[in-house]
Order: C-alpha cells, then structure tokens, then sequence
C-alpha cells in the first residue's frame, strides 16, 4: 500500500511530504505512547498518533517510519512539519479516530508491526 493509498482511504489532507506519497508501506502502528512504537518492528511503517510534538518525528526517524498519520483531526505545528521534512517523513492528518483509522488499514490489507 503506497502512502498516496492511505491518503485516499482515511481522506486525509497532505500536511508535507508529497515527495512521498508512492513510497510503499508494509505495516502501521497506532499510538499515542512513543515507547510502544519503539516496541514495533522498523520495516516501511506508518505511525498513527495523535501526539503533535516533535518527539513524534524523532522517534518516527529512529524506527525507520516513512509517514506520520495524526488522528482526530489534529495539525501539527509547522515546526513539526518541516522537522519531518527534513527526514523524508510524509506527514497527513485525517478526522478519522485513531479506531477508526487502523480498522480501514487493517481492512485494506495493511497490518501491524511484529513485537521484538
């Protein structure tokens, strides 16, 4: 699933990154606790949060997380777009619940993470 996919199914707006939005996805993870994430596997993630601070992106970057989806929707600041920019980190929002949101991935095929 491709980046530009997720946009579509969660209509989301594109915040930055639009470099990105072929780039292709393996699996997802949602939250809202930066130490869960850190507990998923790396591989072509997309990160579901509704934390707008710029811990989001570095932790993002340090999983290897090519796209940030912020839930509820939540904007992050510009400072915390242009930090993910400049990561290569896509970023969107959409209106969807954090729920809702990874039950239409989940349901389009997309699949979490496998725990270390």
């Amino acid at each position: 699933m491709t980046i530009r996919d997720i946009s579509k199914l969660l209509n989301c707006k594109v915040l930055g990154g639009d470099d990105n939005l072929e780039h292709t996805v393996h699996t997802a993870c949602g939250s809202d606790l930066m130490s869960d994430v850190l507990a998923f596997v790396k591989d072509q993630a997309v990160l579901l949060t509704g934390l707008l601070n710029p811990q989001v992106v570095r932790t993002a970057e340090m999983m290897d997380i090519v796209c940030i989806v912020f839930v509820r929707g939540k904007t992050p600041s510009d400072e915390v777009v242009k930090l993910a920019n400049e990561r290569n980190i896509a970023t969107l929002s959409t209106t969807c619940s954090m729920f809702e949101a990874c039950g239409r991935l989940y349901a389009d095929g997309l699949r979490g993470g496998v725990l270390v």
